[in-house]
């Protein structure tokens, strides 16, 4: 397929994506209004204030889930209305689902009879979960978002964050957007100078391209699905960017962008289990793809 990049990616998007992809897409890159994409998110609300119906793809059924609000907030972050009456329903959402620390599960269990994705297991008393706590305190910090929900869930994320130690990626990810916006800047910076050191002493980030192969991957992650500085460093001013050289990060982005597909849309890396999840993920990684290339001025077309 011809084109720039960003011209594959359109194509992709019309040709294969939710209403609310096709909306975020227009909104970042074609000039598209907020409004169509809050209209297009609406459509997953639930009357709890929470967010289901397949929001975040490998969470199938319609009820409300921790994840799917996540994902929810992170749209709304995107287009600049995390905030005002929409966020405080979330919240009390928040609240009511939080475990007995007042932090987040990763999977709240009413979503048990509904497909699931079979690494995410179902208990019925589920603990705190740093994955699903850490990036949504973090965003509502970074929009001055003030709750009673998030000074008990803050402190978990806190004693999360510091006792990381035998880790992995995902668990990682989920640590930098906490301390990517958390208000203590000075603790944040001296935590994300500690799990910099990790993520490189315990191999999880492969810094050259060329020796993806021989790499390790985590244990229960699928073959290949290893972890870049961009998927730490989602944009350049993240605490996770400290942790890679010039070079290592340009290698980085210089895969990232040549992995575009033929058809113009991003692969996703992690185990598929249904084809209609994959079909549902891809353009989501395909926009933020675009976003993450945009934001250091990699070249994408206009």
């Amino acid at each position: 397929m011809a084109g720039t990049p960003l011209s594959r990616a359109e194509h992709f998007i019309w040709l294969t994506a939710r209403v609310l992809e096709q909306r975020r897409f227009a909104h970042h890159f074609l000039g598209g209004g907020a409004d169509p994409v809050e209209a297009a998110l609406t459509a997953y609300l639930n009357e709890d204030g929470g967010y289901g119906h397949a929001l975040e793809p490998d969470l199938r059924g319609p009820v409300s889930q921790p994840l799917h609000t996540a994902h929810a907030l992170r749209v709304l972050d995107s287009i600049g209305r995390c905030g005002g009456l929409r966020v405080e329903r979330v919240c009390r959402y928040l609240t009511a689902v939080s475990t007995h620390e007042g932090a987040l599960p990763a999977l709240h269990p009413s979503i048990r009879g509904y497909p699931v994705a079979p690494f995410v297991p179902v208990v019925d008393d589920p603990p705190s979960d740093l994955l699903a706590t850490g990036p949504v305190v973090g965003l509502l910090h970074r929009n001055q978002v003030w709750h009673a929900w998030l000074f008990r869930a803050t402190d978990f994320c806190w004693a999360a964050v510091d006792a990381l130690d035998k880790t992995h990626p995902y668990e990682v990810q989920a640590a930098v957007a906490f301390l990517d916006g958390v208000p203590d800047r000075a603790r944040a910076e001296a935590a994300a100078d500690r799990l910099g050191r990790l993520v490189r002493d315990q191999r999880l980030v492969v810094l050259d391209p060329r020796e993806a192969d021989g790499h390790p991957v985590p244990p229960g992650y699928a073959p290949g699905e290893h972890h870049f500085p961009h998927d730490y460093a989602r944009v350049p001013g993240s605490l996770a960017r400290r942790w890679f050289t010039d070079e290592e990060m340009s290698r980085s982005l210089d895969l990232f962008a040549a992995e575009q597909d033929g058809d113009g849309g991003w692969p996703i890396r992690w185990r598929r289990w249904a084809p209609g999840t994959a079909l549902e993920w891809r353009p989501i990684v395909t926009v933020e793809a675009l976003r993450t290339l945009r934001a250091y001025g990699r070249p994408i077309g206009g």
